[in-house]
């Protein structure tokens, strides 16, 4: 009896309303911590987003000839330093500042001062702008000149890709862009970021011309075989990692839906390399490896408008379709003689255009709308328009305003490693291929 008596005092003082316990966390501190983990989640994703720079210098540097190593690491070095400059100084004010016309941002240039929240943004779109600069770079290698390169990345990072951006994506303040109004489905950028560095990449090509020796008088067509293949797999393998950052992270929140995400980017990936394989299977032919990573990378890319937006079947047949374009668009653009060095028109162009139209066509609650997809067309439209045109413009200036957009033909089979930098990527081995002088001492 006397125990029942001391557990019932017991009770009755933890009941007691002086005993009560508030709750430790607060409305206020639960969103404060959702921010923080936002905060995280976004920053890791760009990190994860500027880790595609060297998965982009690996490929490219591994697909040109020894001669040019330097020259392509160099290219893609500056395209994150200089592009990121410009960005901050003008691309993020155009592409998300204060936008009542639709068409571009005007204001937050040179931001130095906002909330804690866009300054995550900033530095997550300053590496998408890197990475939309940085593909042409391998398209257009071995034989631009540096410094015409250096000037065309900036413009692609403070205008081009901003500009487009601003009509897909802005604004972050007030006011919205043109196509984003109409309902412009892009999730991570398979045309703002992909198709527009491929439109780039084609209007240079065309301004440049092929590589010596690429094409013959009488329509022979000569592959001239980079120097360094596990570079370019461990490229690949860098890209596919970090585009996991590049589509997930477009979230810009830390939620469930990651998970989704980042499995249909792989699926689309997987999808895409192996349609390949079986497709080059049926026609009797090799299974190159430089083609196995350039089909991955086109279902990456695919997948990068719809990652959000589409079931995982459709994720697969997705990277399935851009498996087949990566297989039968170089082959049309070598008869076009257009020397593309990485394919990156046909990987990151066209298959960001069937990306951008397959977020579309399979726009999950909404698969096959005509009004989607008439939307999704009129961008890809845009984009071409925009990116082609503007860099058409702008390597045309230059190859005047320079003297050439070209280096000389002697430079070109020299190598711009020794021509451009005055260094050389594997000195032991490459004595007779630069014709070794004083000449290169005295440039130190």
């Amino acid at each position: 009896m006397k125990k029942l008596q001391i557990l019932a005092g017991l009770y009755l003082l933890c009941s007691s309303s002086t005993w009560a316990v508030e709750p430790v966390v607060s409305a206020a501190n639960i969103q404060e911590i959702r921010l923080s983990l936002d905060s995280v989640w976004v920053v890791l994703g760009g990190i994860l987003v500027f880790f595609m720079q060297a998965g982009f210098a690996l490929i490219e540097s591994g697909s040109v000839r020894s001669k040019n190593t330097i020259n392509v690491l160099m290219k893609n070095y500056m395209d994150a330093c200089l592009g990121g400059l410009v960005f901050w100084l003008i691309g993020f004010g155009l592409m998300f500042g204060v936008n009542q016309t639709g068409w571009i941002g005007t204001s937050y240039f040179a931001p130095n001062e906002m909330d804690g929240w866009h300054w995550n943004l900033l530095f997550f779109q300053m590496m998408f702008a890197a990475t939309a600069t940085t593909i042409a770079s391998g398209a257009m290698a071995e034989r631009i000149h540096f410094v015409a390169y250096i000037v065309s990345a900036a413009v692609v990072s403070g205008l081009i890709y901003p500009i487009f951006g601003a009509w897909a994506w802005g604004s972050l303040f007030d006011g919205e862009g043109w196509l984003k109004a109409l309902g412009f489905i892009d999730f991570a950028g398979s045309t703002v970021v992909h198709s527009i560095g491929g439109w780039v990449a084609l209007a240079g090509i065309i301004v440049l011309g092929p590589r010596l020796g690429r094409f013959g008088r009488n329509g022979q067509v000569h592959y001239l075989a980079g120097h360094n293949l596990p570079l370019v797999a461990l490229g690949g393998f860098i890209l596919w990692l970090a585009w996991f950052g590049f589509n997930a992270a477009s979230t810009v929140k830390a939620e469930v839906s990651i998970g989704r995400i980042a499995l249909n980017t792989h699926l689309a990936a997987c999808a895409s390399a192996v349609v390949y394989m079986v497709y080059t299977l049926i026609r009797g032919k090799a299974i190159l490896m430089r083609g196995t990573i350039n089909a991955s990378l086109g279902g990456l890319v695919a997948i990068t408008a719809g990652c959000a937006t589409m079931s995982p079947l459709f994720a697969v047949m997705s990277g399935a379709f851009a498996g087949i374009l990566v297989s039968i668009l170089p082959v049309l653009m070598e008869k076009l003689r257009l020397d593309d060095v990485v394919d990156a028109v046909t990987v990151h162009g066209f298959c960001g255009a069937w990306g951008t139209l397959a977020a579309g066509l399979f726009f999950e609650g909404r698969m096959f709308n005509s009004e989607i997809i008439a939307v999704q067309i009129l961008g890809i439209m845009a984009a071409f328009i925009w990116g082609f045109g503007v860099a058409f413009i702008v390597f045309k200036v230059l190859d005047k305003v320079l003297g050439g957009l070209r280096v000389s033909k002697q430079h070109e089979q020299r190598g711009l490693d020794y021509t451009e930098h005055a260094e050389l990527s594997y000195p032991e081995f490459q004595h007779d291929v630069t014709f070794e002088t004083d000449d290169m001492t005295k440039r130190h």
